[in-house]
């Protein structure tokens, strides 16, 4: 198949595209570089750096003519998000549009589209499936949420198939832990630096934390799979910040001291969600614990 994958150059999107190619699949991948980096980007792929709604990228579908678009490109930072909302919207939501607009113009036949557990806000119970209220606390919430709305839109006016994918928290290879600025990847940072990794409260706020392969084989599987759904994408288990620093001590072989900061403003206790519908839909399921992908990650980082 013809693939676009915006975002390509960046954490999760450059191992969804090494992955379409390993598959055979004929790769373009659209990225601005404003954090993605031209190393992740994978052999034997077409690559165009240019915004979401340039010129050049209407040019791209006209000439490659994709089957399917994975859309990736994002602005991803919350801290971002609240104090540029209008850089933020115009990037989550009036970029995937004109990425809409072009799939509706160039015959797209399918929309793979990566969301967020942001969009759902404070969870009114545990684990949160698809039907749990949609209360982002964000404008990144509110930014991720938004296009699945027009993405929906797009579907039922002119036919366009898709998959929205929300994902848990992520981690893996290749996460900047100043940019994206998840969790795993900042411990980590800090530990190969030696320096004290910093915990906000008293760390026993959980996180659903899945693994970057595991995120790769869910979008193999919505090429041909999950056709008109939205679904959610994790490991359906709980991991506490102090479970996640004692198992990167276990791992490292280091003796790690946090230095403790009080509770972010607003921070989420517990988010778990719930991955029946994707293992149901997407015919997968996840291969890696939280022990065992972090164990990959530190193999992948020293190799």
């Amino acid at each position: 198949m013809r693939i676009l994958v915006t975002g390509g150059a960046g954490f999760i999107a450059s191992h969804i595209a090494e992955r379409f190619v390993h598959d055979g699949h004929q790769v373009t991948v659209l990225d601005n570089l404003s954090h993605g980096k031209i190393r992740h980007i994978p052999p034997r792929v077409h690559f165009l750096q240019a915004e979401l709604a340039s010129p050049e990228v209407e040019d791209l579908f006209k000439t490659l003519k994709p089957e399917i678009v994975c859309h990736h490109a994002a602005q991803i930072d919350v801290v971002t998000s609240m104090k540029q909302p209008l850089a933020d919207a115009g990037t989550n939501i009036l970029g995937t549009l004109a990425l809409l607009l072009h799939c509706r113009n160039y015959g797209v036949q399918k929309f793979i589209y990566a969301s967020s557990a942001a969009v759902y806000g404070t969870p009114m119970y545990l684990p949160i499936d698809e039907k749990h209220p949609v209360k982002p606390l964000s404008c990144y919430g509110i930014s991720k949420h938004t296009p699945e709305h027009y993405i929906e839109a797009f579907s039922n006016l002119y036919g366009l198939d898709y998959t929205i994918l929300r994902y848990a928290n992520v981690y893996g290879p290749r996460q900047d832990p100043t940019g994206e600025g998840g969790v795993i990847s900042i411990f980590l940072n800090k530990i190969e630096r030696g320096e004290a990794p910093v915990i906000y409260g008293d760390g026993q706020q959980t996180r659903d934390f899945i693994y970057v392969k595991d995120i790769v084989s869910a979008n193999a599987a919505a090429l041909t799979r999950g056709s008109r759904q939205i679904l959610n994408v994790s490991c359906n288990q709980a991991t506490s910040v102090l479970e996640l620093l004692q198992l990167l001590a276990v791992l490292t072989g280091k003796t790690i001291v946090p230095a403790y900061k009080p509770a972010l403003p607003g921070d989420i206790l517990h988010s778990v969600l719930n991955n029946r519908a994707a293992i149901s839909a997407l015919n997968w399921s996840p291969e890696y614990s939280v022990p065992e992908g972090l164990k990959d990650t530190l193999t992948s980082q020293s190799g």
